[in-house]
């Protein structure tokens, strides 16, 4: 069955996944960080502002693995309206140049999610704390960043 799927058919899974496990992540990490948010606007709704910006951190992953699906449907011609036939090891390539952000676009989203939600926290007791409190959350999106260079790189110089 595995040798049936064509290059394209790798290439399109890889894609996918990109798209659905950063999105997934994102969604979650998206969701923790909005029941702290909203716990926080209920008590202080001056705040609105401030933890919506936390909330939105989690959410840079599953944009970051939607442009690695842009960049492998214009690669692959599906975009353009001229799909070629990629060889199956070739889409396999794909496939495994997508696997850095759709893996760790998952882990990181979620986990940014947690350390937004902390920093939610943060400003609840101390709003001057903002700057500061960005930073916990911030640092987990280095290796969103990181993993997303890697998948362009990757799926750019096949």
């Amino acid at each position: 069955m595995l040798a049936s799927i064509s290059g394209n058919g790798w290439a399109l899974i890889g894609a996918a996944l990109a798209v659905a496990l950063a999105g997934c992540g994102s969604a979650v990490g998206v969701g923790i960080a909005g029941q702290a948010a909203s716990g926080v606007v209920t008590e202080d709704p001056d705040k609105f502002a401030r933890v919506l910006i936390m909330q939105l951190l989690p959410d840079t992953q599953g944009i970051y693995g939607l442009l690695v699906s842009f960049i492998v449907l214009s690669k692959i011609g599906l975009l353009g309206g001229g799909m070629g036939d990629l060889e199956a090891g070739d889409g396999l390539m794909i496939l495994a140049a997508c696997l850095p952000i759709a893996l760790a676009g998952l882990v990181s989203a979620i986990y940014q999610g947690r350390t937004s939600a902390a920093a939610i926290g943060i400003i609840a007791k101390k709003p001057d704390q903002f700057g500061r409190a960005m930073l916990f959350p911030a640092m987990v999106e280095t290796y969103a960043i990181l993993s997303l260079l890697i998948s362009i790189l990757a799926v750019t110089s096949l």
